[in-house]
């Protein structure tokens, strides 16, 4: 029985004059899932109060890209180019990610995910990284593999992937800023910007920041996803023991 893995929903306003807010998961999430094995289970934006029900019906989490994670939720000033944020979604993922951390659910997060892990316990981000990155690469804009990030030896990150180099793509323009108490920075760009963190102390709490659902073909992508899905098998097998 394949373990069932949880996307949280990315948010769409209302487009084309049809006056309904939509909830969607882009399709390469979904097929990087079943790839590895796992049965996709999308879970909408709801009442954070509903967030422990929901991580009852799943194995793992993966928490998607989307829109800016409002400085609210960190108390920050917005920055000018900020871009589009949606409050409702911010305050769900943060309970999402604050109760599967409490209760040890295999976690990935993918470019805002691992912003919204880092802010769910008790991070900053950088809102904008061309102002505020001195030197900054190309960030945004690259689903094609564009830089290589430097993984920290002996993390469980490096382990997942076996190399302490990646190439990657790059689509954003926020990053972490300062890393939450429980978070370890495992991987970094040339111009220092965050690439990765994890939680060592927890069965799969590991975000980066590139997109590996958009590099289908990729070693890197396998090991991800595979990891994601092997843990959450091994927590479902225990738990029908």
């Amino acid at each position: 029985m394949r373990p069932r893995i949880g996307i949280a929903c990315s948010t769409m306003d209302e487009v084309e004059g049809r006056g309904v807010r939509r909830q969607h998961v882009p399709e390469p999430y979904v097929a990087r899932v079943v790839e590895a094995g796992g049965l996709p289970v999308l879970l909408p934006v709801v009442d954070p109060a509903l967030v422990g029900d929901l991580l009852g019906l799943v194995d793992g989490l993966l928490v998607i890209g989307g829109d800016d994670v409002d400085p609210a939720a960190y108390d920050a000033v917005p920055h000018p180019e900020l871009g589009p944020v949606d409050p409702a979604r911010d305050r769900f993922e943060v309970a999402l990610v604050r109760a599967a951390a409490a209760a040890d659910v295999p976690t990935l997060g993918i470019c805002r995910g691992v912003q919204v892990m880092n802010v769910a316990l008790g991070g900053t981000l950088i809102q904008h990284v061309p102002a505020e990155v001195e030197g900054a690469l190309v960030h945004g804009g690259r689903y094609d593999v564009c830089h290589e990030v430097a993984v920290v030896p002996g993390s469980r990150l490096a382990r997942v992937l076996d190399t302490t180099t990646v190439a990657v793509n790059s689509h954003h323009h926020q990053a972490i800023a300062r890393p939450a108490p429980s978070l370890v920075v495992t991987a970094r760009s040339s111009d220092g910007v965050v690439e990765a963190a994890e939680d060592p102390t927890r069965r799969l709490l590991l975000g980066v920041q590139w997109h590996p659902e958009r590099m289908a073909t990729a070693d890197s992508t396998r090991r991800l996803f595979g990891v994601l899905v092997a843990e959450a098998a091994r927590g479902a097998a225990a738990a029908r023991r």
